[in-house]
């Protein structure tokens, strides 16, 4: 996983072209004029999906992790709270949705980290994540989740 600022998103530029290609989105897009959906970026290989949400308490919510892509969530207006910890050999408490592309797992976060207005965190398969949390109450995000295929 990897945390940052969108401002240093240059340095991430030899993760590969993707990257390249979704930090330019994330720099050139007026997320003020978008609504809530699904935008294609490149296809299949590289989409972005806009939401606004309040943001929830942590004792409800799961972990989760992906197979087919890489997230980054890029927060665009507001604070939340992500909980994240590295997939071992945790038990999925709902199996791998190859539709979905996800999986879930009951274990609490071992880390919590803040995202405030324009910093990004990226989750590889690797990386369990847990996000949209409440800091002090809910409070309204918008974020973006840019979705990066592995192949």
């Amino acid at each position: 996983m990897i945390l940052d600022t969108l401002t240093n998103a240059h340095r991430y530029h030899c993760l590969g072209p993707r990257f390249v290609k979704a930090f330019e989105y994330l720099a050139q897009t007026d997320f003020s004029t978008l609504e809530k959906g699904k935008y294609e970026i490149d296809g299949t290989n590289i989409f972005a999906i806009v939401n606004e949400y309040d943001t929830v308490d942590p004792s409800g919510e799961q972990m989760e992790a992906h197979k087919k892509y890489i997230d980054i969530q890029y927060i665009v207006k507001g604070a939340e709270l992500i909980g994240h910890d590295f997939l071992r050999e945790q038990t999925p408490s709902k199996p791998y949705s190859e539709t979905e592309d996800y999986m879930l797992f009951a274990e609490k976060p071992a880390f919590f980290t803040r995202l405030d207005q324009h910093n990004f965190a990226i989750f590889f398969p690797t990386d369990l994540h847990m996000p949209n949390l409440l800091i002090d109450q809910p409070a309204a995000v918008k974020k973006v989740v840019i979705k990066i295929g592995v192949n």
